[in-house]
């Protein structure tokens, strides 16, 4: 999908006050760039490789890169995991920079790891004087969990930077890097690749700003499928026990349902029979974080939906406007949000210090039609918010972190085709 950073681009302006860019850089890579006239220091960039020319314009080491998938190729060193050895190879990207000093950067990914094998994905930065920090992991992953146990490794806090579960936070840095690692067990001819690598950098102000005027989607509202979390409760203590710990896997699994990409029955038969939307507990046991012990990991969400869907990242919106222009193209968006009490009216749970739920349309009005999760059975999913109580929440809360799942008939739209991107 080549045009993710033209239309993440375009989503990210703002009608009327915003000015986008999309380029291609000499190295390859497509960087969407995106700063609002209205406010100069909300700035988000995502970048992204999947395109085999991309790949290629990184450094490969044991890795190779065709019809849009980075390979492991042949080994170039070793690991040690869980007192097994495996191979590796290496694929690091050029230095990216953004144009400004960001603070926070979250990775993404897609890919299979068949059998004994798993990926590794590192980052690190240098500042304006062109001083260079030490590499960071962001997370160790696995499609599976008979091998090896998925994790990320909070902390890391040197060189001004620090690994908080899913994102890296710096004191303002100019420039990254990227490097994904690929192992399979020692002596394997199996081949873990990716398709999709992002890396998401911002620089937010605390505050939310004025509520965003209705777009795109007023008066659409989505066909997404309604799960509730809390008829997990207790399910598999090994994996969160469900209920409130189990928001991001079920709303990951809305938006699958939507686009008729659940699991196949036999990825979850060992859900017994009974179990309301066996799939859920599959897709939490799927995203687990074993070192953050949740499901609520963001890229483990994205990178469990891609290989299901199409393509999953994570990335950040501006406002429930700049949501609209997925949802009008038929996108379901899942969100991040975090409420105290009599905050968000409506709502199936008093409060929350992080809860993900599903944008599925926009009233006439301008409020917000949505997925919660939270609600105690599937009839009392579909909820209408608040649009400016829920978009402050949104964008105070995660600074409008997102997943974007899409499928092959619903595309991210093109700017091009749109009036004022």
């Amino acid at each position: 999908m080549r045009l993710i950073a033209a239309a993440l681009a375009g989503l990210l302006a703002l009608t009327g006050v915003g000015a986008c860019s999309s380029t291609d850089r000499p190295d390859g890579s497509a960087v969407a760039v995106a700063a609002a006239g209205g406010d100069r220091e909300r700035k988000i960039t995502l970048t992204r490789w999947d395109s085999s020319r991309q790949w290629r314009r990184g450094d490969l080491a044991g890795t190779t890169a065709g019809d849009g998938r980075l390979a492991f190729h042949q080994p170039v060193g070793s690991a040690t995991a869980g007192g097994r050895s495996y191979d590796v190879a290496r694929w690091t990207s050029p230095w990216v920079e953004p144009g400004y000093a960001f603070t926070e950067l979250i990775a993404s990914w897609s890919a299979r790891t068949p059998k004994d094998s798993w990926i590794e994905v590192k980052v690190r930065g240098r500042g304006g004087s062109g001083g260079r920090t030490s590499w960071d992991l962001l997370g160790r992953w696995t499609s599976g969990d008979h091998h090896l146990r998925r994790g990320t490794v909070s902390g890391q806090s040197d060189d001004g930077t620090s690994v908080a579960v899913d994102t890296w936070r710096t004191s303002g840095l100019s420039g990254y890097q990227l490097r994904v690692v690929l192992a399979r067990r020692s002596g394997a001819a199996y081949r873990p690749s990716l398709d999709l690598a992002t890396a998401m950098t911002s620089r937010l102000p605390a505050s939310a700003g004025p509520t965003s005027a209705p777009g795109a989607a007023r008066g659409t509202v989505l066909q997404v499928p309604r799960f509730s979390q809390m008829v997990h409760r207790g399910h598999y203590p090994r994996w969160g026990s469900g209920g409130e710990a189990w928001c991001s896997p079920t709303s990951t699994s809305m938006v699958l349902g939507y686009y008729d990409r659940l699991p196949v029955p036999r990825r979850y038969r060992w859900v017994p029979g009974g179990h309301v939307d066996p799939w859920v507990d599959h897709a939490a046991r799927m995203t687990y974080d074993h070192a953050y012990d949740g499901t609520g990991n963001w890229p483990f969400n994205t990178a469990y939906a891609a290989p299901l869907a199409g393509k999953a990242f994570v990335t950040r919106l501006r406002s429930v406007r700049e949501a609209e222009r997925l949802l009008a193209a038929g996108i379901p968006v899942v969100v991040s949000i975090a409420f105290g009490p009599g905050q968000l009216d409506g709502a199936p749970i008093g409060s929350s210090d992080g809860h993900l739920l599903v944008l599925v349309g926009v009233r006439a009005n301008g409020n917000v039609v949505v997925n919660d999760p939270a609600a105690d059975s599937r009839r009392r999913v579909r909820r209408t918010y608040d649009r400016g109580q829920l978009e402050r929440l949104w964008l105070e809360a995660s600074g409008g972190l997102a997943y974007v799942i899409t499928d092959s008939a619903h595309p991210l739209p093109n700017p091009r085709a749109a009036t004022n991107w």
